[in-house]
């Protein structure tokens, strides 16, 4: 095949797992959930005779499917791709595949399609229900072709950026971190040319959210050849990623940094040359968090990255009049603001799980476990060295909230409601990454559940809550839809929080994470402040300590470890 022997033992193995199945039918249960929770938002028990509400209600429905499964595929595309390749480095099965015959384009093309295998399967399999939806009426044959086109063309572009950096740099973090900034810097670019140039047909080309809106919308007179623009020019982003990555796969690997020799220094007295040792800590697990390159060589430049960006939201900020109010509640500047804190939790969620994921990669997590470190200092130590590595993703959004209290658009009551809530948030997404990384042996599995559960809690819920409010009925009507939405969420992040040590405690949280994220959400909609405040420092700090304490008081079953051995 075109994609070599390594897209064709994915493709021959895959099917033979159960989770292959599972996840093909989950995708698709998910939707007919979603398609059940806007019937019920819509109609509720009410029987529609109406063929024009029924037409009406497709055309909501093709719009509701397509902006969910547009950025699931656009975040999970990158994700998947940038974490297979990251996991062959940090196992140095890479080296092994560079020293096979296999030439450049093999590789990188058979990784690609590998990591793509799953999103394009999953694509194919929601076509039918898209299509399903056409029967209903209201969305055209068309719009639901350049919508699926539009999805593969934007997986192929995703997946080559997040491929390329995986190739690129060495470390888990570094691959991650710069793959989520380079998606939302690519598009807030974007936005930003569009907006001092002005409209231009290609440039737009290049943002599938923008095409995306023309293909849903019915109305639309030049949707084919905005859709078809769009796809070639997403389709040509991605080949040219693609291109310079087997241009530069060889050079980029192996990496320059495998074969660093360590400091030396000379004895003045005898004149030998030895190995300079540094003066370790008392905890080594943080002392080499802080002190060491465990990161890579190239975080600051993700720092710089990050703070660039802030910069921008703060520009969007300051220069905000309060027009366009999102939901009659929320001003642009200040939806950017909420958008720079998730992509905080994001990074800072990132940094936990590979912290974790990379040393048991990298085989070095065996070397601790055979030492006297306890698990307090372990789960400690990569606490602290994740809220040191990640200061920068904390102080900034705080920082811009200080300013806004500084200038008076924020009460100083409030900023101290959102410096508690965002630093239990803080908390939650740090523990929530070693959690997972201790849960799932799997690297590709632990990053995929912990990305997939913020993601989950937070813009799921959101998309829900929009539908809801769209509807615009009584709550009795809604009732229902929102016990099978929050119900089936919740069981979801129960089989996602238990898999490995099931414990009552996080039973718990599982039931009520997405109910009180619905209702923080909700409240603050509302203009509450305090009880937002008092629901996630209940809530998020409640997992966060049903997480931590098995760590630190059942760290050895957890990897693995008897305490009992070492005598």
């Amino acid at each position: 095949m075109l994609a070599g022997p390594i897209f064709t033992r994915e493709a021959t193995t895959a099917p033979r797992q159960l989770r292959h199945f599972l996840i093909r039918a989950g995708y698709v249960a998910a939707l007919f959930v979603l398609m059940y929770t806007a019937d019920q938002a819509i109609f509720g028990w009410q029987q529609v005779r109406n063929i024009g509400d029924t037409a009406r209600f497709g055309s909501l429905l093709f719009k509701i499917f397509s902006l969910v499964q547009l950025p699931l595929v656009l975040f999970f595309a990158m994700i998947f791709c940038a974490g297979s390749i990251a996991q062959e480095k940090d196992r140095r099965t890479l080296l092994l595949l560079l020293m096979t015959d296999l030439t450049a384009k093999e590789l990188v093309l058979g990784k690609l399609g590998a990591s793509l295998l799953i999103v394009v399967v999953l694509i194919g399999v929601s076509a039918p229900v898209f299509f399903l939806v056409h029967l209903l009426g209201g969305v055209g044959w068309e719009q639901i072709v350049w919508m699926l086109s539009l999805c593969v063309a934007v997986a192929v572009a995703a997946g080559s950026w997040g491929a390329l950096v995986a190739f690129w740099r060495e470390k888990t973090f570094q691959t991650l971190a710069i793959g989520v900034l380079g998606i939302v810097g690519f598009l807030g670019a974007l936005e930003a040319t569009r907006a001092v140039v002005g409209d231009s047909p290609w440039l737009t080309a290049f943002n599938p959210f923008r095409t995306l809106l023309t293909v849903i919308d019915p109305f639309a007179r030049d949707r084919d050849p905005v859709a078809l623009r769009s796809i070639i020019a997403l389709a040509g982003l991605g080949l040219a990623l693609i291109g310079i990555t087997v241009w530069r796969l060889r050079a980029w690997n192996p990496s320059r940094t495998t074969y660093i020799q360590p400091e030396e220094e000379t004895d003045t007295t005898s004149g030998e040359t030895r190995v300079r040792h540094r003066k370790i800590w008392s905890n080594p697990v943080i002392w080499r968090e802080i002190r060491t390159r465990a990161y890579g060589r190239k975080v600051q430049f993700i720092k710089l990255a990050y703070l660039l960006l802030a910069a921008v939201v703060a520009y969007l900020v300051a220069v905000d009049n309060g027009d366009g109010l999102i939901m009659n509640r929320i001003p642009p500047g200040g939806l950017a603001m909420v958008g720079l804190s998730l992509l905080s939790l994001l990074l800072i969620n990132a940094q936990a799980v590979t912290s974790l994921t990379s040393e048991r990669d990298g085989k070095t997590l065996d070397l601790l476990l055979a030492t006297d470190i306890t698990s307090g200092e372990f789960i400690y130590g990569k606490l602290g060295g994740i809220a040191y590595n990640t200061s920068e993703l904390i102080v900034v959004p705080l920082a811009l909230a200080a300013w806004q209290a500084s200038v008076g658009n924020l009460l100083w009551e409030t900023f101290v409601f959102l410096l508690l809530g965002f630093s239990i948030l803080v908390a939650f997404a740090a523990m929530l990454g070693l959690h997972s990384s201790l849960t799932f042996e799997g690297s590709r599995a632990a990053i995929g559940n912990s990305l997939g559960t913020l993601f989950f809690l937070f813009v799921g819920i959101f998309v829900f809550l929009m539908l809801l409010v769209e509807a615009s009925g009584s709550l009795a009507s809604q009732l229902l839809s929102f016990v099978v939405f929050i119900g089936l969420g919740s069981i979801c992040l129960w089989a996602s929080l238990t898999h490995k040590n099931p414990s009552p405690a996080l039973t718990l949280a599982a039931g009520w994470l997405p109910f009180m994220t619905f209702y923080s959400i909700t409240e603050f909609l509302r203009e509450g402040t305090l009880s937002v405040c008092l629901a996630i420092v209940a809530v998020y700090g409640f997992t966060s300590l049903a997480m931590l304490v098995p760590a630190v008081s059942a760290f050895d079953v957890a990897l693995g470890r008897t305490t009992g051995d070492r005598g």
